[in-house]
């Protein structure tokens, strides 16, 4: 282990002894951010600029193939981006990985640069579902132990996100997997559009609640059924013009004194997406405040 390697892994040991993770160290208030896979063609000092002039308080960095930072350069990428948008008076309180074995390359690099950037959080990856369920399950629980159990060696925390066709989907099989590692390091990053797919009359909330008590963070988006011949299938849309039930789920949020980020996605096409995303920013405010009030 390098010399430098060594000072750093000491750093966050102190202060994970003093604090448990990065995570305590974050706000009281949800930083509410946009997922920055639907500005593509963004650099760093733009992307910043642009998401604070509509009003975000933080961004959900792609560190992924194809993403704003590509894995194999996190080291050199990944703090030119989050300087940039720090710049603006932004916060990057997530970044979204693919990362779904603790033995690929760029995992350390990763989880390393992200910790010394002082970022919370990170979402793993999918592990798609094979002929075979509980063998399906058996590798996800493996994976996410060991992935797990590097992120704490940086003090940094993991989400699984509960997303359709893949382990997760139901989110006994999150809970599952999850529940014997320590909730300071791992726990749910819960998405109520998913859920709602997956289980739309009660599922979802049943889902929510099995959740509540180690929430980490949060995506935002919504659609609605569309018939066909065949069967019903979504479509994406705005925030609120919907069929997932906001104000449940903001309310669950709320006694679980949920804090951590929430990231809006926006998987439809508006004609002005900056018009539209403010939009969705402040029907999530709504929804945060009026969960709180009550």
């Amino acid at each position: 282990m390098s010399m430098d390697r060594r000072n750093f892994l000491l750093g966050v040991a102190a202060a994970g002894s003093a604090s448990g993770s990065l995570a305590a160290e974050a706000s009281a208030e949800p930083a509410i951010c946009f997922f920055s896979k639907h500005l593509p063609n963004l650099g760093y000092d733009e992307l910043g600029r642009t998401l604070k002039d509509a009003g975000f308080s933080g961004v959900d960095l792609t560190v992924r193939k194809g993403g704003h930072v590509l894995p194999e350069r996190v080291r050199e990428d990944l703090p030119r981006a989050v300087e940039a948008i720090r710049s603006h008076g932004l916060q990057v309180p997530m970044i979204t990985t693919e990362l779904t074995s603790a033995s690929d390359a760029t995992a350390g690099p990763i989880l390393e640069t992200a910790a010394r950037l002082r970022i919370p959080y990170f979402k793993l990856g999918y592990w798609p579902y094979d002929k075979d369920v509980l063998a399906s399950l058996r590798k996800a629980s493996m994976d996410v132990k060991a992935l797990t159990d590097l992120a704490r060696q940086y003090g940094i925390v993991a989400g699984f996100h509960n997303h359709p066709r893949n382990v997760g989907l139901a989110f006994w099989d999150t809970h599952e997997i999850i529940r014997h590692l320590d909730p300071k390091w791992i726990g749910y990053y819960y998405d109520a559009n998913n859920a709602t797919e997956e289980g739309a009359i009660k599922g979802w909330e049943v889902g929510l609640r099995l959740a509540s008590s180690r929430l980490k963070m949060a995506a935002c988006k919504d659609f609605y059924w569309e018939k066909s011949v065949r069967q019903s299938k979504p479509v994406e849309c705005p925030l609120g013009e919907g069929v997932v039930n906001w104000p449940a789920v903001f309310k669950v949020f709320a006694g679980a004194s949920f804090n951590g980020p929430i990231s809006i996605h926006q998987e439809y096409n508006p004609p002005d997406r900056m018009a539209a995303a403010h939009k969705d920013l402040e029907f999530v405010k709504k929804q945060l405040a009026t969960a709180r009030s009550v």
